[in-house]
């Protein structure tokens, strides 16, 4: 697969079923090489070029906070093949927000001429084995707790070694990791004392049509605070299993997680859960497909008692996974959607989509899709109906390596948040072209 330049205007704020999936793979930037150079055979090259307009009403759910403007993304890569088992990758990226409000400086925003990835590779990446040392993108299932975030302007990757090796109907995965920190104008660089480590599998013969994926991560942080208000180091574990297949018109997907461990004397417990099922009428015009799921995740009922229960997503590649304004992530929610998509032809789909949201914990906070608090109620008094959403997407190609994408989405708040906040309701639409070489 070709890198891509992907140009996206849109009107909202930040923005998977058959249409979901399109727009995911419109913006991904994935580290496969491009096109082999007519003059250095030895040599591939690809990019992507990504320019979206976006913007928001009720941001905060407050009156009068709205923001449009525009996102550029520019994306040259290279890899060298010195020999046919051997391979040297390196990705440049520069990432820009004309007439975005100055702030936040930097992530998720702007990343000016930087290095985002790096590393060189023993096998190729559909080989049986290989290990791969250096700047990287790391994905894991559906990328729900590992991904790279490509939606966001400044996507992630880590410094990281990785092995992989499969066999007849199973691959497995290990990596030690420490996670980038972008910055808008230094280089971008790990954190020190800030660790990352797992293994992943994937088992292809046990379940007919499906994959079994069991997963363990760990993650190790110094110099952070427990509820006590002691610094020390975070270590703890995040042992889950996925389960995904799709018999005939049917198709699920189901994880599981569990994390254990402390801070500082603190204890960590904390789980999460994903259940989905959809249907597709194959041989029906438009091939419609309905589906619903739903989500949880726990929260912290105390934040005195030296016990943290809200769950951690790790680094998710979350954007959109719980709606399409990414108000809501999985912390501390619980979460239903159902919604319809339909393919007009091979290359344009359209889903629209119903999401209600509820804290698990009314004394713990709503997070957003990247984890920051958005309002809280420490006595519980505001309940747990965060509210509801709507949203409509659409996506095609105009031509080979052209796509479009566009979607509106729309957040009513609830009782919780009228009572935390203003209780504006947020809306935000967008529309994405990329171009890909």
């Amino acid at each position: 697969m070709r890198h891509r330049i992907v140009l996206v205007l849109l009107a909202g704020a930040p923005a998977l079923g058959v249409a979901q999936t399109a727009i995911a793979t419109a913006g991904n930037l994935s580290a496969s090489p491009g096109s082999p150079s007519p003059l250095l055979p030895w040599v591939s090259v690809g990019g992507q070029l990504r320019v979206r307009a976006e913007s928001f009403s009720g941001g905060g759910f407050q009156p009068d906070n709205s923001d449009a403007y525009l996102l550029t993304r520019v994306l040259l890569n290279a890899r060298v093949h010195p020999t046919a088992a051997t391979s040297l990758f390196v990705e440049g990226m520069d990432a820009r927000g004309p007439w975005k409000n100055k702030t936040p400086v930097g992530p998720p925003f702007r990343d000016h001429a930087d290095l985002r990835q790096l590393y060189a590779q023993i096998g190729a990446d559909n080989a049986p084995t290989f290990f791969r040392a250096g700047r990287q993108e790391l994905f894991y299932g559906d990328g729900r707790l590992v991904g790279p975030l490509l939606w966001a302007n400044t996507a992630r990757t880590f410094d990281a070694v990785r092995a992989s090796a499969a066999g007849k109907g199973y691959r497995i995965d290990a990596f030690a990791a420490s996670v980038v920190k972008v910055e808008q104008d230094r280089f971008d660089k790990n954190i020190p004392g800030n660790n990352f480590y797992g293994t992943y599998a994937s088992i292809a013969r046990l379940i007919p049509r499906a994959s079994v994926e069991p997963f363990f991560f760990w993650r190790r942080q110094s110099g952070l605070v427990n509820e006590a208000g002691t610094r020390g180091t975070m270590n703890f574990g995040t042992l889950g299993l996925r389960l995904a297949g799709k018999p005939g018109n049917v198709d699920y997907d189901a994880q599981l997680v569990g994390q254990h461990g402390s801070l500082a004397g603190e204890t960590i417990r904390a789980w999460a859960g994903h259940a989905l099922v959809g249907y597709a009428l194959s041989k029906t015009p438009l091939t419609p497909r309905v589906w619903g799921e739903y989500n949880q995740a726990t929260g912290d009922s105390n934040p005195t008692d030296n016990r943290k229960e809200t769950f951690d997503q790790l680094y998710p590649t979350g954007h959109d996974k719980y709606g399409l304004t990414d108000l809501v992530g999985w912390q501390n929610m619980r979460h239903v959607r159902g919604g319809l998509d339909v393919a007009f032809n091979r290359a344009w789909t359209a889903t629209t989509r119903y999401s209600h949201y509820w804290l698990d914990d009314p004394h713990d906070a709503l997070y957003n899709g990247g984890g920051a608090s958005l309002a809280r109620s420490p006595t519980g008094v505001a309940g747990t109906n965060v509210g509801q959403e709507i949203d409509v997407v659409a996506a095609g190609k105009l031509r080979p390596g052209l796509g479009l994408s566009a979607g509106l989405g729309h957040f009513m708040p609830g009782s919780f948040l009228k009572t935390t906040t203003p209780g504006k309701a947020y809306t935000y639409p967008y529309a994405m072209l990329t171009y890909d070489f």
